[in-house]
């Protein structure tokens, strides 16, 4: 059927569904009422699915077409909703209309074949099941999913990729041809081809085949190509990287202040090869001269070129329990950026003194030459802080009072930050161990230490001083962003913890970061300040990039923006070429039209990449779980109630593990939900469970395919 021929077929069957005297028909009904012979009906059914994809027909849940209004029950003029599809393993779905806005859920039969992250066009239902407004994919505009990751399954002449994504609802038809020889159990990435319609399934052909579904680390890299996180470097830029020095020349050390002769040092991980900051100190009566240099990767890394571009697209380095994916090649991260002990650098410095009550009174920021005196790890650094190892504090005897004056200033801006009311949430992080063959050993808590603090406390500092000097400039800049909780959500936090015991009052409509930290200090120490940590964070929004300085409200700063980690995050680079620019004087009236039309997808962009890579993180460290607890079926552990919804209990662990008591399998009784007190209670027997009870649990189930861990109660 030609273009044209289509299109007249497609205006005269639309102009049949708009008929007065037209009712709901089914694809036979409707050949039958015009008459077309049985070959021709072909012709037919692809003029109705083009029509349901251009958005002017929808198919009921029974089949039958019907003309599409502007919106459903709203009137003939009313906008069509337009939004992200988000899909969901039993075949519903929702839609994600944007901040702020409830998502619209999608029954199964009126997903239009949607896609998880498709872009669609929605209609409101009339009528829907509760209070949650429901409506029906009437269009997709953008398809999301290009690429899918699964196991592939082979037949005789084609096979079938299982998406490992189970909000994807489609297996993917592979023909034959187009398989590039996997076999069954082989893990894949496949291109779809052919997205499908109401009585086709999608269609793909295999574009990379990752491994076997057990060999060690395919199935850490089949979590990292289902979310589209690059890998490998393009031979372009791996060209560029290749011709950058590995040293310092002359010409580099133009127009810099060379600071080679302060004493300084690094203080990271045992495992850290990206050293991106240092710092240095020196201290007369009542002035702390406190340094933070970072090194100068935008002196490496040209705005536009196959590097930067590279490097925008990722965003962020991604840090995974047994890999590390960098944003920039290793030549630069681990090379020539590095800001290795004995080596000259170049960086970044913001230089500032500080008062006896943590205040920044005066500043420079400067192009700077460096050289790192000793190269010193987080443990060490806290032996010598507490004394705890002679022989560590014979070591560093020289470098002992420069980290003891450290840590006094570390005090003070710390106080002067908790005067200001920035929260600090205290709960365990894991630390899993794993062995040559990505097998978990072991699943702990991640201790934190005073050392930690004091690099976190003069990163802060930093990242205010530069943003609060580009904003009082008012030069175009990215920000970090931390917006205001959500009332609704608050107001749930708050009847939590009065459930717990914890009565808070808000001063105002709008909870305060203060208010927040008292919450925190009110449990510090006691056995549900994990629990309660967890709950205030929930209640957050999500920190973000933008070109818009509203202020952090977690650290309760008016001004912030990350310049610490150029290796590792885009906007830092970003941020170092504007402070460059203005340093050297390049930052006229173009230049800031350049950058005030670029900044708002760098920030976007940043944004988005940041949460893939905090996905990656988060499903990785569940599957290192499920996995480490198939080695325990069976056995008990005492945990606490972290959860608790309609469905069950979640419990965790001490060690950071945690898994679902399924409701149906606490007892022999029907349990009510009490959302608002986050508890269920047993009709007859008036058990009750409830958020920050202490339970025994018995592990009885692991899917390493949903990642999942389910427990019950052990009596």
């Amino acid at each position: 059927m030609k273009k044209r021929q289509l299109e007249r077929r497609k205006k005269m069957m639309a102009d049949v569904l708009a008929h007065p005297s037209y009712r709901p028909m089914r694809l036979r009904e409707l050949a039958a009422l015009l008459d077309i012979p049985r070959p021709k009906r072909r012709e037919l059914y692809r003029v109705m699915d083009e029509l349901v994809k251009d958005g002017h027909a929808q198919i009921n849940s029974n089949g039958t077409y019907v003309r599409v209004k502007a919106r459903i029950g709203a009137g003939e003029d009313a906008p069509y909703i337009e939004g992200t599809f988000i899909g969901h393993a039993r075949g519903f779905g929702f839609v994600d209309v944007g901040e702020g806005e409830e998502d619209i859920f999608i029954p199964e039969e009126k997903t239009h074949q949607a896609m998880d992250q498709d872009r669609v066009r929605i209609v409101l239902n009339e009528k829907g099941n509760g209070k949650r407004k429901e409506g029906t994919v009437i269009k997709i505009l953008e398809h999301g999913c290009r690429e899918l990751v699964g196991t592939y399954q082979k037949s005789r002449h084609y096979g079938f990729v299982v998406p490992d994504n189970p909000k994807v609802g489609h297996d993917l038809f592979i023909p034959g041809n187009d398989s590039m020889g996997a076999v069954t159990g082989d893990k894949v990435v496949a291109m779809i081809t052919r997205y499908g319609s109401r009585r086709r399934g999608p269609e793909g052909k295999i574009k990379e085949i990752l491994g076997h579904g057990g060999d060690p680390g395919t199935d850490v890299l089949s979590i990292v190509k289902s979310l589209g996180i690059p890998t490998d470097f393009s031979d372009k830029v791996a060209r560029q990287a290749g011709r950058i020095s590995e040293e310092l020349i002359l010409g580099d050390f133009q127009g810099r202040k060379d600071i080679r002769g302060w004493t300084m040092v690094t203080i990271d991980g045992e495992d850290s090869k990206d050293l991106d900051d240092a710092v240095s100190l020196t201290w007369e009566e009542g002035i702390y001269h406190l340094g933070v240099h970072i090194a100068d990767v935008a002196n490496y890394v040209q705005g536009g070129s196959a590097m930067d571009r590279e490097a925008l697209r990722r965003g962020t380095s991604v840090y995974l329990v047994d890999r590390v994916i960098p944003m920039l090649p290793e030549k630069l991260s681990n090379g020539i950026c590095s800001l290795n002990a004995g080596e000259d650098r170049l960086a970044l410095s913001c230089l500032m003194d500080v008062d006896e009550k943590g205040n920044v009174i005066a500043h420079e920021i400067a192009e700077t030459v460096i050289c790192v005196d000793r190269r010193m790890t987080y443990t060490n650094v806290q032996k010598i802080l507490d004394g705890s190892d002679p022989e560590v504090c014979r070591e560093y005897e020289d470098l002992g009072p420069l980290f003891h004056k450290m840590d006094e200033l570390s005090a003070l801006i710390r106080r002067r930050r908790q005067e200001r009311g920035s929260i600090d949430f205290n709960f365990p992080e894991s630390k899993i161990t794993i062995d040559g063959d990505g097998r978990p050993l072991s699943v702990d808590v991640y201790e934190h230490n005073r050392a930690m603090e004091l690099i976190e406390d003069f990163m802060i500092l930093a990242n205010e001083t530069v943003a609060r000097e580009f904003y009082e400039d008012m030069i175009p800049f990215v920000y970090r962003t931390h917006g205001n909780p959500d009332p609704d959500k608050i107001e749930g936090l708050l009847t939590l913890l009065h459930s717990q015991g914890i009565s808070i009052q808000k001063a105002k409509k709008e909870i305060s970061p203060l208010e927040i930290q008292q919450i925190l200090q009110k449990v510090k120490g006691q056995p549900n300040e994990a629990l309660v940590s967890r709950l205030a964070l929930r209640s957050m929004q999500q920190a973000r990039y933008a070109v818009e300085c509203s202020g952090h409200f977690g650290l309760a700063l008016s001004h912030y923006c990350h310049f610490t980690s150029p290796i590792r995050r885009y906007p830092d680079l970003q941020i170092h070429r504007i402070i460059k620019d203005r340093l050297r004087g390049r930052m006229n009236l173009e230049k800031e039209e350049t950058y005030a039309s670029i900044l708002d997808e760098v920030a976007a962009l940043s944004s988005s990449a940041e949460r893939r890579a905090e996905e990656a993180e988060r499903e990785v460290e569940k599957l290192k779980k499920a996995e480490y607890m198939m080695g325990h079926m069976g056995e008990s552990f005492e945990g606490t109630i972290s959860g608790v919804t309609n469905w069950g209990l979640y419990v965790e662990l001490p060690n950071t593990i945690e898994g679902l008591v399924h409701v149906t399998a606490l007892d022999d009784d029907y349990y009510v939900f009490d959302g608002e007190n986050g508890r269920l209670e047993g009709e007859a027997t008036g058990r009750t469970y409830a958020l920050g009870d202490k339970v025994k649990v018995r592990v009885v189930d692991v899917d390493l395919y949903q990642r999942n861990i389910d427990f019950v109660i052990d009596r």
